[in-house]
């Protein structure tokens, strides 16, 4: 005998899931807002209380483990049932599990990339290399495809970081144009951010969506085109309208400034080197994907297995890691930066905060992970599902709008990204009985994410505090620039799904279930 919790009747909807939902919400924004609780807590709480609330959990048999991620019927075993509570947090604890070793590693690894081409001087020498191809006149758009590529491998506000000194230095040689430095650079970082793998949010997007990266890595980089070049019309604007003037800041004075762009190339990183760490993973990972696609008559020469080795995620960011490192230990031998106990013990070292930092980001996603599979078990999908057929509502439009309120509610991009894609995971499962690609349903979510960044978001006040802006100024521009671009991402996917719906071939994940359960 089997069931599914998430089992609906053709001609009734029980309302109950979304009450689930939204008390989860609730009790998510309430711990984070109010009591200042940890995402990562918070999230842990909230797939546990999502557990309780559907009751009559389904127990944690060999075979129910193993169809978890799936979106099929798990197999009844009473003798589990007895205990709802431990129940929840055993559920609870599998989607942790599940999450975080599906991403740790690649997230872990990214944090080295970019603390090593920071410390490295990497990252400097891809600007200045852009700089050179394209000149000071065109500075507004060196510091946007800087901040654009930047961010791919590296934390948005390491980024931001790295490359505000250089706007201010430039404002400073030019003596104009600082508005638009400043937005160009940060628009173009926040949408590769929440767009693009293997930043951790898309990443996370994408493996709960059951996505292939390297699918998910060329739909979040061509989507991400658009809006970029309305980040730098704005930026403009911005600049013409407000002309916001450079002003003091905590930490680079402006004596300080000009010793940034007046280093000499030599002192840094060949620039081979320097963008390997990014270009890397992104060739290595896309080709193999763009391979699979053509089919059968590449993917069975003999060749293409050493490529979808290489190309795998986790080898394609280690190997990048690994080259980012010997640029790291270079630079730091070349200037004598070497600490008595050795360059293996330096680099260590420098590796510590970054790899702290990945930790806690681990931590959140995986408790995303948890609180998604946990939505998924309230029978969350199939109700929303049904109300969506019933009423015609577009899914990628549920996607967007359920991402963009908890985005505007609570601040957090990460956390209203783990949100969405925990509910469209339990709606759309491996997005076999949509109308187009499951990757529209991804960048609707990460499009959501970006929405009205404001005083309650981290993000805003980087922005605020690095720029010297006023934060009126920030949100007549940080603020109104993320909205525009959100909207302006949603537009298109609507579009696209319609004119280029790409949809694949059915997965056979139910049918497989099916026939693993008559077995």
């Amino acid at each position: 005998m089997t069931h599914s919790l998430l089992a609906q009747t053709a001609d009734y909807i029980s309302y109950w899931p979304l009450g689930i939902l939204a008390i989860s919400v609730i009790f998510i924004v309430f711990s984070i807002i109010k009591l200042k609780l940890h995402p990562f807590l918070a999230l842990i709480f909230a797939a546990v209380l999502t557990g309780l609330l559907t009751g009559d959990l389904p127990g944690m048999s060999t075979e129910n483990v193993g169809l978890f991620k799936s979106r099929v019927a798990l197999n009844d075993t009473p003798e589990d049932t007895s205990n709802d509570m431990l129940l929840a947090l055993k559920w609870s604890l599998l989607g942790f599990g599940n999450t975080a070793a599906g991403i740790g590693f690649v997230v872990a690894l990214a944090a080295i990339i970019g603390t090593c081409m920071l410390g490295s001087g990497a990252a400097d020498r891809v600007v200045r290399a852009l700089m050179n191809l394209c000149g000071e006149k065109h500075a507004g758009f060196v510091l946007l495809l800087s901040g654009f590529l930047l961010s791919i491998p590296v934390f948005f506000d390491t980024v931001f970081f790295l490359l505000i000194p250089l706007a201010r230095a430039l404002s400073l040689r030019t003596g104009k144009n600082y508005t638009l430095y400043v937005i160009a650079m940060a628009g173009a970082g926040a949408i590769t951010h929440s767009m693009v793998p293997p930043t951790p949010g898309p990443l996370m997007i994408a493996a709960g969506l059951q996505l292939d990266l390297g699918v998910a890595m060329m739909a979040g980089l061509f989507a991400s085109i658009l809006p970029a070049l309305l980040v730098l019309y704005m930026a403009r604007c911005f600049d013409a309208k407000f002309n916001i003037p450079m002003r003091e800041t905590p930490g680079t004075s402006n004596s300080e400034l000009k010793s940034i762009v007046d280093k000499k190339n030599s002192e840094l990183p060949n620039l081979f080197l320097s963008a390997l760490p990014i270009a890397l993973p992104v060739i290595l990972i896309s080709l193999v994907s763009i391979l699979k696609l053509i089919g059968a008559s590449v993917t069975n020469t003999p060749g293409f297995r050493y490529l979808e080795f290489f190309g795998d995620s986790n080898i394609a960011m280690l190997l990048a890691a690994i080259v980012a490192i010997f640029s790291l230990a270079t630079q730091m031998i070349r200037e004598s930066r070497i600490l008595h106990e050795g360059v293996m013990a330096t680099l260590a070292k420098a590796l510590e905060d970054p790899l702290q930092t990945a930790g806690i980001i681990i931590l959140i996603t995986g408790a995303g992970g948890a609180f998604g599979g946990m939505i998924r078990l309230a029978g969350v999908g199939e109700t929303i599902e049904a109300l969506a057929n019933s009423y015609n509502i577009s899914l990628i439009l549920l996607a967007w709008g359920a991402t963009a309120v908890i985005r505007i509610a609570q601040g957090s991009a990460t956390v209203s990204m783990i949100t969405g894609v925990g509910l469209m995971g339990a709606v759309i499962g491996d997005g076999s009985g949509l109308d187009y690609h499951p990757f529209y349903i991804f960048l609707a979510i990460g499009f959501g994410s970006i929405t009205l960044s404001w005083m309650n978001d981290s993000g805003f006040w980087v922005v605020q505090r690095l720029s010297g802006f006023t934060e009126k100024e920030t949100l007549k521009t940080w603020s109104v620039l993320l909205t525009a671009i959100s909207i302006l991402g949603l537009v298109q996917i609507l579009i696209f799904s319609k004119i280029l719906p790409l949809k694949p071939e059915t997965k056979d994940v139910e049918t497989a279930a099916l026939i693993f359960e008559q077995k």
